[in-house]
């Protein structure tokens, strides 16, 4: 096993609880982990927060999503959709079309050059996720799965139940 968070950031003082120390450790462990990720998006011109909405609308298909839709769908929300998909426009990943029954509907969706990027991509993701967490083994994995997804569930600011 590695070495603890304390030592990790060199704090002297013991966590003020259990609760503290693990919630630390799945910020410092998403950190390490997406930090690895935007280094190989690097080369590519993208951040992760792209890459998630260009695989966001991949899995949209043709008809693609509206700015809201992309949102709710979002790992790591964002304040500003729009400003996102305007860079993933410009850079010809992405575009936009309006809805021809309400115009003021736009919907984006992803572009052939914009799946050949996650096509090239998604060999090289799935090598970088087995290198971080293929020590793991498939029942730990699962356990892991399990208790993040155990956690999120009360995880919103003043969650009670």
């Amino acid at each position: 096993m590695g070495t603890g968070l304390r030592d990790e950031i060199r704090q002297k003082a013991p966590f003020a609880s259990l609760e503290q120390e693990v919630f630390l450790n799945v910020v410092r462990t998403a950190a390490t982990l997406e930090h690895s990720l935007a280094e190989g998006l690097k080369e590519y011109g993208l951040t992760p927060t792209q890459y998630n909405v260009l695989r966001i609308l991949r899995g949209a298909g043709s008809r693609g999503l509206c700015r809201s839709e992309i949102g709710d769908r979002m790992l790591n929300p964002v304040p500003d959709v729009t400003r996102l998909l305007d860079r993933l426009v410009d850079g010809g990943l992405a575009a936009r079309t309006r809805d021809s029954a309400d115009r003021r509907f736009v919907r984006a969706q992803i572009t052939r050059e914009g799946l050949e990027v996650l096509a090239e991509l998604d060999a090289p993701v799935r090598t970088l996720h087995e290198e971080q967490l293929g020590h793991l083994d498939a029942t730990e994995l699962r356990a892991l799965v399990g208790l993040l997804e155990a956690a999120r569930a009360r995880g919103a600011w003043g969650a009670r139940g």
